[in-house]
């Protein structure tokens, strides 16, 4: 099984850029996305931006992965 996960692009340089997913923000390869910009939505899995998505879709997204791990925390 795979994940990915959705993040916004804060920084590019060259081919490697900042994502945010949440307060957290890591390096990511930009390869599979061509044309990429700052402040796009991403799907991030294993390092690297495999997709660029809708930011409505992302927020969506992030805002289920943040209830389910909260959820979590409850128990």
């Amino acid at each position: 099984m795979c994940l990915a996960v959705a993040g916004r692009v804060v920084s590019i340089d060259g081919m490697k850029g900042i994502v945010e997913i949440g307060n957290v923000k890591r390096e990511a390869g930009l390869h599979l996305v061509p044309g990429v910009k700052v402040g796009d939505y991403v799907l991030l899995h294993a390092g690297f931006a495999i997709q660029i998505i809708d930011e409505k879709e992302a927020i969506e997204t992030m805002k289920l992965l943040e209830e389910m791990f909260h959820g979590e925390e409850a128990y």
